[in-house]
C-alpha cells in the first residue's frame, strides 16, 4: 500500500474500531427488542441497512475469494452442507479483521443483550464454526438446530448473528435464510440474503433453520455471510448444568449487571 492509499484508508479503519460505538445501535436494540423476543417460530430479528453503507462496502470489498489458495479456509462437505468458511482472522483482510473485533467487542454484546434480553452474553473471538462464509453456485446447508456447546469457551450457545455482505443480491439466484416451524411441519419464514441485512437469532434445539435449496448464482458469484455466535455460561436463568462448585448469580454483581442498564439508558437519553 503506498503512502498516500494508507492515508485514504485511516478514517475508515477509524470507523471499523468505533463502530459501535454508534448511539443509533442502542436505540435500534430499545425500539426493536420487544419485536425480536416475540417473532415466530422462534426469537428472531431482520434489519435491513444495519452498517452505514460505505463501511458496509468496505467490509464486503475485504471479503476473501473462495478460490484464494492463500486463504485459510475450511469445507464443509457431506450430504447435508456444501460450503466454505474462514475461522481464523489471521487470514481476513484488514477491514473484516477490524469487523470481526467489532462483532465480539463490549458494545456489541451490549446491544445484542438489549436486544434480545439475554444478559452475560460471551462473543467467541475463535469464531468457531461461522467467520467469513461462502456458498458458491450448486452449494447449500440444510434446515438444521445448531449445535449447542462451545467445548473451548465452556458454554451454552445462546444466539446467532448474521451479516450478508453479497453485493446485489438477485432473488432468482435463491440462497434465501429458511426459518421452520419448531415440529419442522411448515416453512415459516424465507429471508433473502440481501446486502448489509443482519438476521439474528435465538438458538435452541429447535429453532430450526437453512439454506437448503441449492445457489443458482452465476459462476464466481457467492452468498457471503460473516456469521457470529454467543453464548452463556449457563443455559437460562432456570437451569444450570451439573457438576459444578459454587454457584455464582451475576445478579448479585451490581457493576457487572449496571453495563447493560448503562448502554440502555445512554441509547434513552441521545437525541434522535
Amino acid at each position: 500500500m503506498t503512502t498516500t492509499e494508507n492515508i485514504a484508508a485511516t478514517p475508515m479503519l477509524e470507523k471499523l474500531i468505533a463502530l459501535f460505538d454508534d448511539d443509533r445501535f442502542g436505540r435500534m436494540a430499545l425500539e426493536r427488542g420487544e419485536e425480536f423476543r416475540g417473532n415466530q417460530p422462534f426469537p428472531h430479528i431482520v434489519i435491513d441497512d444495519f452498517l452505514p453503507q460505505d463501511i458496509a462496502v468496505a467490509v464486503a470489498n475485504g471479503y476473501p475469494d473462495p478460490n484464494d489458495e492463500t486463504v485459510k479456509w475450511k469445507t464443509h462437505a457431506n450430504a447435508n452442507v456444501l460450503r466454505k468458511f474462514v475461522e481464523n482472522t489471521s487470514s481476513m483482510s484488514l477491514p473484516l479483521r477490524l469487523f470481526a473485533n467489532a462483532v465480539i467487542s463490549r458494545q456489541f454484546l451490549l446491544f445484542l443483550e438489549t436486544l434480545s434480553g439475554i444478559d452475560c452474553l460471551l462473543g467467541d473471538p475463535y469464531f468457531i464454526g461461522g467467520g467469513a462464509m461462502a456458498t458458491g453456485p450448486g452449494e447449500f446447508l440444510k434446515v438444521h438446530a445448531d449445535f449447542n456447546w462451545h467445548h473451548k469457551l465452556q458454554a451454552h450457545r445462546r444466539l446467532n448473528a448474521l451479516l450478508y455482505l453479497a453485493p446485489d443480491w438477485q432473488p432468482e439466484w435463491g440462497g434465501s435464510l429458511e426459518l421452520w416451524s419448531k415440529d419442522m411441519t411448515k416453512k415459516e419464514h424465507t429471508i433473502l440474503p440481501k446486502f448489509n441485512r443482519l438476521v439474528v437469532f435465538e438458538v435452541s434445539d429447535d429453532a430450526n433453520h437453512g439454506q437448503p435449496e441449492p445457489l443458482k448464482t452465476p459462476p464466481g458469484v457467492y452468498r457471503r455471510v460473516f456469521s457470529a455466535f454467543y453464548y452463556t455460561a449457563r443455559k437460562d436463568d432456570a437451569e444450570w448444568n451439573s457438576p459444578h462448585f459454587t454457584l455464582y448469580k451475576p445478579e448479585n454483581s451490581p457493576y457487572s449487571m449496571r453495563l447493560r442498564s448503562d448502554y440502555e439508558k445512554a441509547a434513552k437519553d441521545s437525541a434522535y
